[in-house]
């Protein structure tokens, strides 16, 4: 974690923006990947299921699925940092991770655009609550799960 720590109040912003955001996630699942691919559309052939589709996003089968199981990811792992210590997505699940997104051919930069994209959904999906406080929060988070899978990011053993 090279000494980055998250804080009690920056875990407090984390949990309850979550907690707000949980009951529609699914919606704010599809808009946090539509970000990543406005911000970065040259990212679209790291995603398999998007690869040969010639269906518009919205329709595509695979994009909710895959959308709510990264962002639902993101925001439990977010919330659970500082109580677990570190990052957690179930140990395993980190090494898988770190893998997949190695052979889909991700670099570490690329983390920088699903950060702009979180710090967009969220603000978006609670404008009530955002701060430059919980942006801080919400990015710290975001790096410390990014550095994780980064540091996996090697070929499957």
């Amino acid at each position: 974690m090279d000494g980055r720590v998250f804080t009690e109040e920056q875990e407090a912003l984390v949990v309850k923006s979550w907690a707000a955001m949980k009951k529609n996630a699914a919606e704010h699942s599809v808009k946090f990947f539509k970000k990543i691919l406005e911000i970065a559309p040259a990212a679209r052939p790291l995603f398999s299921f998007l690869k040969d589709s010639n269906v518009p996003l919205e329709e595509n089968p695979k994009l909710k699925p895959h959308a709510m199981a990264v962002f639902v990811m993101t925001c439990d792992s977010a919330a659970q940092l500082r109580k677990a210590g570190k990052v957690t997505v179930r140990e395993s699940n980190l090494k898988k991770l770190g893998a997949s997104h190695f052979k889909a051919g991700v670099a570490p930069e690329h983390f920088e655009v699903t950060k702009m994209a979180l710090l967009e959904t969220v603000k978006e999906a609670v404008p009530e609550m955002w701060s430059e406080a919980m942006k801080n929060a919400w990015e710290e988070a975001h790096d410390q799960l990014a550095d994780a899978i980064i540091s996996e990011m090697k070929p499957s053993s």
